[in-house]
């Protein structure tokens, strides 16, 4: 829809942008302002426009209003796990290098309904702090079970100080978690969202002899922060996602009369899985509006219906997405009113639940760094298009200024000529508005930009051009009030006829291009 609103849009923008060219006028000369030629070329091959076997320009628009990963699915919070150790003994002699302390524990993660059993992380670290509470120096081994990177389990050493009396002696480090995997199935391995830490404790080997009572504490706090996920297996929970989606096609908002016929359309609704996850999705409305605020909402079978999204194969490099599409044609739709309805802007109100029956894999649910979820739009049509009175309107500032007491422009105009191979017409009108927007006065071009159609063949391009000349006259009524005009209002009615006038569908060719020359016609009268 952008490129259809784009096509006739293009045409009016030319003329528009006479207003941001500062000009000099002199007696009795013509002025240039604006010499450019306007084509899609730089629109072809950007998977939105091609060229079909008849060299026909088509359209593919494609719209993602959905696309969720893993980090829409899954968050670690920052979370801090403590090991401690207290001797359960009232007080014990601890001669130099005697291992105090040898264990391991399990922490679980509170993470609600998600049963998380592996990940890996692509970002994130670890803040390990650890506490002596003995006045000797010791050796802390810090373990996590299960966090291995390369086949390789993190471990941490510390050589901490004795403490200072009632003070601990501590150490900190900061590990990067990047490239780590976690099992989180616990010592077991048949558990869920549990971490696990080991804490070995040695005294010092060259140290004294030292006694550890009940109240001292060893401890260690491992914080993980800012971690970030590109794998995850097991139970993602079920949820529930509802939403509606705004699509904006600006060139449309402009629109403001006249109808478009456009070729038999098709429009389609791809439901992208690329999770392994059971999941059911609902398109619950289609609807758009048009720059006259009237309503089109799309109908048909599949508007309102639930629809089963089957899991993608594969594993990490051979994962291969499940395409669900739902299509809307003029059979089985109105789809073709709905398009022509011209809306600028779309509403897609959807809804996908996310393993819908609970836990029934088991707890492998899995998702990869490239796994989506996506909803797109897609309208595929050549690039023909039938206008018949589509009218545009757009308004802008102005503020010129002149005192028929000094020298000052007395009469003249604007004269547009233009070379068009486009199968479209345009007649462009201007209206002069005060700061109210009241209207001052209405500047009629003399012709239309024609439609190439109706013109002859021209060698150099293979297409059929029409020139055009157009003129824009200031009567001295109107110069008179230029004081008083703030707005310029410009109004372009599109049509595409035929030779006899009749508007029809027509076709744009690649290449297809118009010229134009903007130029001033002024007559200066000069007061001494």
């Amino acid at each position: 829809m952008k490129y259809i609103g784009a096509v006739c849009l293009l045409f009016t923008l030319i003329l528009f942008s006479c207003r941001k060219e500062k000009t000099s006028w002199s007696s009795n000369w013509t002025l240039p302002l604006v010499n450019d030629t306007l084509d899609l070329s730089h629109q072809i091959n950007d998977s939105t426009l091609s060229v079909n076997s008849s060299s026909f320009l088509e359209v593919d628009l494609t719209r993602t209003v959905l696309d969720l990963g893993i980090e829409d699915f899954l968050e670690l919070p920052d979370t801090t796990i403590e090991q401690s150790f207290n001797s359960s003994v009232g007080a014990i002699n601890v001669p130099p290098g005697f291992t105090i302390v040898n264990q391991i524990e399990e922490h679980t993660l509170d993470l609600d309904d998600v049963q998380l059993k592996k990940i890996r992380l692509t970002e994130g670290q670890i803040k390990f702090t650890v506490f002596n509470p003995i006045p000797t120096k010791c050796d802390f081994t810090v373990k996590l079970p299960g966090v291995t990177k390369d086949g390789i389990e993190l471990e941490q050493q510390f050589s901490v100080s004795a403490a200072n009396g009632a003070t601990p002696g501590s150490m900190t480090s900061m590990i990067d978690l990047s490239g780590y995997q976690i099992d989180l199935t616990g010592i077991t391995g048949a558990s869920y969202n549990v971490l696990q830490s080991m804490l070995v404790v040695t005294s010092d080997p060259a140290g004294p002899s030292v006694t550890v009572t009940s109240a001292q504490e060893f401890k260690i706090e491992a914080a993980f922060q800012h971690v970030r996920l590109d794998y995850a297996r097991g139970y993602f929970g079920n949820r529930v996602i509802t939403d509606t989606s705004s699509i904006d096609l600006e060139p449309l908002k402009n629109l403001i009369g006249g109808s478009v016929n456009l070729p038999a359309p098709n429009l389609e609704i791809d439901l992208v899985n690329g999770v392994k996850i059971g999941a059911r999705a609902t398109i619950l409305s289609l609807s758009n509006t048009n720059a006259s605020g009237n309503t089109m909402s799309l109908s048909g079978s599949s508007i309102g219906t639930t629809f089963y999204l089957n899991e993608p194969t594969g594993t990490w490099g051979t994962l291969q997405p499940t395409t669900t599409t739902l299509a809307f044609n003029g059979t089985n739709s109105n789809i073709e009113n709905y398009l022509e309805n011209m809306g600028a802007t779309h509403q897609l109100g959807y809804k996908l639940e996310l393993n819908p029956w609970g836990n029934v894999s088991g707890g492998y649910n899995e998702i990869f760094p490239q796994s989506r979820l996506k909803v797109k739009v897609r309208a595929q049509m050549p690039l023909s298009i039938g206008a018949d009175g589509l009218t545009l309107q757009d308004t802008f500032d102005l503020n010129l200024s002149q005192s028929t007491d000094k020298t000052h422009i007395g009469s003249g105009s604007f004269v547009l000529t233009a070379s068009n191979t486009f199968p479209i017409s345009a007649g462009v009108t201007l209206y002069l508005l005060d700061e109210n927007g009241s209207l001052l006065h209405t500047v009629v071009g003399t012709e239309q930009i024609l439609s190439g159609t109706l013109g002859g063949l021209d060698v150099l391009s293979g297409l059929y051009k029409k020139d055009s000349e157009l003129i824009y006259t200031l009567t001295e009524p109107m110069l008179k009030d230029i004081n008083k005009v703030k707005k310029v209002a410009v109004r372009a009615v599109f049509n595409t006829p035929d030779n006899t006038g009749t508007n029809v569908q027509a076709s744009i060719s690649a290449g297809s291009y118009l010229a134009v020359k903007l130029k001033t016609r002024f007559v200066l009268n000069t007061v001494y």
